[in-house]
């Protein structure tokens, strides 16, 4: 087992379920000090408890408040003292309208879960990397940030713009060896979009069918690529987005 994360501190956001779990459970195996924050406590709950090994500690935290922000890594600096890497997954999809249906409301909350926290994440982290000397930040964005699926303006504005505050994080913080990347899932067999799914069955079937490896990937598969992202193994990488997807973004057509 690898332990290229023995003495590292690793803050997960989103990581009451799907790929944020998952990530801060390989986080943990690998020897790091996770700290682990969502909305949903029971969640979280729950990923301590199946965590097979290290430790993790968890916080209720509302990504999107400066305010929690702070404090959170105000105590994670108080009781570990440095802040090795952090993975920013919070966020939600929203509804689904077409541009002109689009509640108002509906479009600030997303914008404010997906973007703004990121936003928020990296003003708290980055200061803190930075004293510890070196470090790594990756954030989720989406295919949404390479396409513009209809019916999801919100959700799709927020992953481009997760997209572009990275670049700018990259290329502001690359000489202090703080790398700063990106995660772009595809379809991915989360609960949030297991939920959406049944809800849409239809669409959600002909979504499998256009990804060429014809499956939705597994929360575990996308969270290896976050933990290699902020692993030495990726120690020359900055300001990419790396787009983990089943080929789904590829264009063309199969033989």
């Amino acid at each position: 087992m690898l332990t290229d994360f023995d003495g590292k501190v690793v803050l997960v956001t989103g990581a009451g379920s799907g790929i944020g779990r998952e990530a801060a459970r390989l986080f943990a195996e690998r020897g790091a000090h996770v700290f682990a924050a969502d909305l949903n406590r029971s969640g979280l709950e729950e990923t301590k408890d199946i965590a097979a090994a290290g430790k993790i500690e968890i916080a209720r935290v509302d990504v999107s408040s400066e305010e929690e922000m702070k404090a959170f890594l105000a105590g994670i600096e108080k009781d570990a003292g440095r802040l090795d890497a952090a993975f920013n997954n919070a966020g939600i999809t929203g509804g689904t309208h077409r541009i002109e249906d689009y509640p108002t409301e509906d479009f600030d909350r997303v914008l404010t879960v997906n973007l703004r926290s990121v936003f928020l994440g990296m003003k708290y982290e980055i200061p803190l990397i930075a004293k510890t000397g070196a470090g790594a930040i990756t954030n989720t964005a989406s295919v949404a940030a390479l396409t513009g699926p209809g019916g999801m303006s919100a959700y799709a504005a927020s992953k481009h713009g997760i997209h572009g505050l990275t670049r700018v994080a990259a290329m502001e913080n690359a000489s202090r060896n703080i790398r700063v990347n990106a995660l772009a899932p595809g379809w991915t067999e989360t609960p949030m979009v297991v939920a959406n799914s049944a809800q849409n069955p239809a669409f959600a079937e002909l979504a499998r069918k256009a990804i060429p490896a014809k499956r939705g990937g597994q929360p575990r598969e996308l969270a290896e690529v976050a933990v290699w992202l902020s692993s030495p193994a990726a120690s020359y990488v900055f300001g990419q987005m790396i787009v983990v997807d089943g080929g789904m973004t590829i264009g063309g057509f199969e033989l």
